[in-house]
């Protein structure tokens, strides 16, 4: 069960410098304004239509303190509903998805600051670009007018023992490196968006600067 006590004990176990995104998929709106009244204001969703209904729930006067985050698989039919409220979609692995995101985007005057998902485990039933494609997709990201490309985004495959998930964080902090030194135009790697409940400190300690965490803060979901 979510507490104060509970939020702070994590705060105070990560570095001031790592932003934590509050994963709040299937939480209630009181859960969500606790983690923000503790002063996490980076809340992700995986799903648009939740956000949206937790967004309409929120006191705007809150919500103009938050940071927005798409977290989960972003279909294209729902591109236009997620611009109209995030304030960062994590999950493009597409040049597809990208240009919707950048053209829907355009509709109201908006640049979309996204992430590149990577398939650190090159697993089939995940989404993401493998590593060796995402300089190609970088690059043809950096083209359109309406996203901005601001870091990578990775999973990993879940295993058992935690401590095995340590090589896939580690390549992608090497390809994210990789890309900075190419200083791509029109492309800011800023954020490594690595590790969630699980195996955040360790995604720490492999250079992560942006965690995801949901059961951690919020505890089992019902």
């Amino acid at each position: 069960m979510i507490s104060h006590e509970n939020i702070h004990q994590i705060l105070e176990s990560i570095p001031t410098d790592i932003a934590i995104v509050a994963a709040a998929k299937k939480r209630t709106i009181t859960e969500v304004e606790m983690v923000i009244d503790a002063g996490i204001l980076q809340i992700g969703h995986n799903f648009v239509q939740e956000a949206r209904q937790m967004i309409q729930q929120l006191n705007p006067q809150i919500r103009t303190k938050i940071s927005l985050h798409i977290i989960g698989h972003l279909q294209k039919n729902k591109v236009f509903a997620a611009v109209e409220i995030c304030d960062m979609i994590q999950t493009v692995d597409s040049f597809e998805l990208g240009n919707e995101i950048s053209h829907q985007s355009a509709r109201i005057g908006k640049i979309t600051p996204v992430l590149i998902e990577i398939n650190s485990g090159r697993e089939a039933n995940k989404t993401g670009i493998l590593p060796e494609n995402a300089f190609e997709l970088a690059v043809a990201l950096s083209k359109l007018e309406n996203i901005k490309v601001k870091g990578l985004m990775t999973m990993g495959p879940f295993l058992e023992n935690v401590e095995g998930i340590r090589p896939y964080f580690k390549a992608t902090r090497t390809l994210f490196e990789n890309l900075t030194k190419q200083s791509i135009p029109k492309i800011s790697m800023q954020w490594l968006s690595m590790g969630m409940s699980d195996n955040y400190l360790i995604a720490i300690q492999e250079g992560s600067n942006m965690i995801r965490i949901g059961t951690k803060l919020f505890g089992t979901r019902p």
